[in-house]
């Protein structure tokens, strides 16, 4: 049987805001599903709005923020690192995949939500019934596409994202576009969560959500039972 495929997509954006501080991917939320997808046999491409090299948040890379699956990663795993220095552009995405991803970092809420070529690309396997997935602030990514029937394609549908409260602990409130708890509920999605910082995921169908970079894990293994 062939291997299932999934394709990765990360911010670019490496500053918050007008603050001029540092952001971009929070590395915890695409190693975590990386090396459990690849742990699986399937097939991991990463990409991200620009193509290039992506953007660490550097709080991301802190010993507090440390993981089994950030320690791999630092340990010299060329692959991945080889991946994030050299990620294809959202725009250049021309192969079919059996599901996307979206992980976090607060670069996405600046450079996901409405980008034509990402929602081109999450429409259309939307469309093919396929799977679509985010953690943390990566819903951000959702607010844009649209179904078949061009309602938003988190209406009617049990989310998760970011909650307004933990946004409110990492003190940017002020400084996202938008927060994005409340941006999925005006969507029409159905919000749900767990209390600040804990692990949590939901499916609803083919879309699944993690509120949190704790919630990396079980995002990615909601999926392998979607696929497997």
């Amino acid at each position: 049987m062939a291997s299932k495929r999934i394709l990765i997509v990360s911010t670019s954006h490496d500053r918050l805001g007008d603050t001029g501080s540092p952001t971009g991917l929070w590395l915890e939320e695409l190693a975590a599903p990386y090396y459990i997808w690849k742990s699986k046999g399937f097939s991991v491409d990463i990409a991200s709005i620009k193509g290039g090299k992506i953007p660490l948040d550097p709080a991301s890379l802190s010993e507090g923020s440390t993981t089994e699956y950030t320690k791999k990663f630092s340990n010299n795993e060329h692959n991945l690192k080889e991946a994030l220095q050299n990620s294809i552009s959202v725009k250049d995405v021309s192969e079919t995949y059996d599901a996307i991803f979206l992980p976090g970092g607060h670069g996405v809420v600046y450079d996901f939500p409405g980008n034509p070529d990402l929602v081109a690309v999450i429409e259309k396997l939307v469309a093919q019934d396929k799977i679509v997935a985010a953690v943390c602030h990566g819903p951000a990514g959702l607010v844009g596409p649209t179904a078949p029937n061009g309602e938003p394609i988190v209406k009617g549908k049990k989310v998760t994202g970011f909650s307004n409260t933990e946004e409110e602990a990492v003190g940017k409130t002020k400084v996202v576009p938008f927060l994005l708890e409340d941006k999925l509920k005006e969507l029409g999605g159905l919000y749900e969560r767990a209390p600040d910082w804990h692990p949590f995921a939901v499916a609803d169908g083919k879309l699944i959500t993690g509120q949190n970079p704790q919630s990396s894990e079980k995002v990615a293994q909601l999926v392998v039972v979607g696929l497997e």
